[in-house]
């Protein structure tokens, strides 16, 4: 096949200098264990299956600048150092924590050295790219765009929102898998077969060893090479351990979650939606999700209290008190007592009847005064404090409905020039019902003693 460049390369080339020895045996398992074609990476089969895109791409011989975006431990660095292996590209790495300006300069100005003196282009790979600021992604656009180095930068955040626009459009956004279950059993056996020996574990500790993984095969890989060790140390007398037993000798992960960036809005909304759609057993999950990642229980609570007014709103009055009850419940309790009380309510929110009329009442409301804001209330519900204004007229033919049959006078209390609309339609559900009942009552009684029936 041919390289970005024109030149032929093998499917598997050599390695870039400083590519690291995969035999030293001083490196951590994670680190040897790495694939060493893009045939052996794992859990990415969507994009470098036979239909992918990037396979695709490396078989119509052209490598473009590319953002790899996934979660941690799922391959980002190794596929891209493979990459520059499978075009022959010198493969550059930096990361955008510990690099700046002068870090940048020298590589672009190497990548051109190299493609004068030998013909060979560059990958440079970035990691953590959504850390340089916004300058200093600017400063990769010429070299992007006259073919000094291809780009590839790996973020675990959303490319949209932390990568320039300018940027981003020189650039293919691929998007990772975190590593599934079976793909984390073929780390453990690859791991198993450089260690020659098996992992002291149970069936039942190994699948709870690739739960504690999350889906991140570098600290899979990390968890068995301690394993190892704890196996070298007590001999081959070692008894296979428990769940319970890997428990103690590995401890737990705490779970992927930042709570200012993409996850802490993704599993909000998921939580949001899964009350909507009224699966309470799914809504239970995400919300067990965000306080084992350490979201702030307070703000959980204030989108609670926003989805009793805004989902469910008057088919269940009851809904808003729940949701002020809970809060302050927790307030006075803390956690862990006062976790309950937030379970409490998303299994009240969950099961409650689901209504937006009210949100739509008040969206609706809200452009009808905006498109006429300045209109006057009709006169006769104006107060009329001095002469003068009972002379214009205000409170001119005001019906007090209190004094009126049924406590209704029918009057109409918009403006004259807007006429009646209906902005709060609920519907024939939950509580909605009833108030449903009431507004065609009202509008029955309002047909037969409007003005115009006077």
């Amino acid at each position: 096949m041919s390289d970005l460049f024109g030149a032929a390369a093998p499917a598997s080339a050599g390695s870039s200098p400083g590519d690291p020895d995969p035999d030293d045996p001083s490196r951590p398992l994670a680190d040897r264990l790495r694939p060493r074609t893009l045939d052996d990476v794992v859990g990415q089969d969507h994009l470098l299956g036979a239909d992918g895109p990037l396979r695709k791409m490396l078989d119509a011989g052209r490598l473009a600048s590319l953002v790899f975006w996934g979660p941690p431990g799922c391959g980002k660095t190794t596929m891209a150092r493979l990459l520059a292996r499978h075009v022959d590209l010198q493969f550059e790495p930096l990361s955008a924590v510990f690099s700046g300006v002068a870090d940048l300069r020298k590589v672009f100005q190497g990548a051109r050295e190299r493609r004068t003196r030998e013909g060979r282009g560059t990958l440079l790979f970035v990691d953590e790219i959504h850390r340089f600021n916004r300058a200093q992604q600017d400063g990769f656009l010429p070299y992007v765009e006259d073919g000094t180095v291809v780009l590839v930068g790996a973020t675990t955040e959303n490319p949209s929102f932390e990568l320039n626009a300018a940027l981003l459009s020189r650039m293919r956004v691929f998007v990772l898998n975190r590593l599934d279950d079976a793909g984390l059993e073929v780390l453990l056996s690859r791991a198993e077969a450089a260690a020659g020996l098996p992992l002291p574990l149970t069936d039942a500790a190994r699948a709870a060893l690739r739960g504690m993984a999350d889906g991140d095969g570098r600290y899979l890989l990390t968890l068995a090479e301690a394993l190892f060790a704890i196996r070298a140390a007590e001999g081959e007398a070692m008894a296979p351990l428990d769940p319970e037993g890997l428990t103690r000798v590995a401890q737990r992960r705490a779970p992927v979650y930042d709570k200012d960036r993409e996850e802490h809005y993704n599993l909000i909304s998921a939580l949001h939606k899964s009350l909507r759609g009224s699966d309470t057993d799914a809504a239970l999950y995400w919300l067990a999700r965000m306080l084992a990642g350490g979201e702030d229980p307070a703000y959980i609570l204030r989108r609670l209290t926003r989805f009793a007014v805004e989902d469910i709103g008057l088919a269940d009055p009851g809904a808003l008190t729940q949701a002020i009850a809970a809060w302050e419940t927790y307030d006075r309790l803390g956690s862990p007592e006062g976790d309950l009380a937030i379970n409490q309510l998303v299994v009240y929110l969950g099961t409650a009847p689901k209504s937006n009329a009210n949100y739509v009442a008040f969206k609706t409301a809200a452009k009808a005064a905006r498109k006429t804001g300045s209109l006057m209330p009709p006169k006769h519900i104006l107060n009329a404090p001095t002469k003068m204004m009972k002379e214009l007229g205000y409170g001119a033919g005001y019906a007090y409905d209190h004094d009126a049959e049924d406590g209704f006078s029918g009057q109409d209390y918009f403006p004259e020039e807007m006429g009646r609309t209906r902005f709060y339609d609920p519907p024939d559900r939950g509580f909605e019902r009833e108030i449903r009942k009431r507004l065609d009552y009202w509008d029955r009684l309002r047909a037969k003693r409007g003005p115009d029936k006077a």
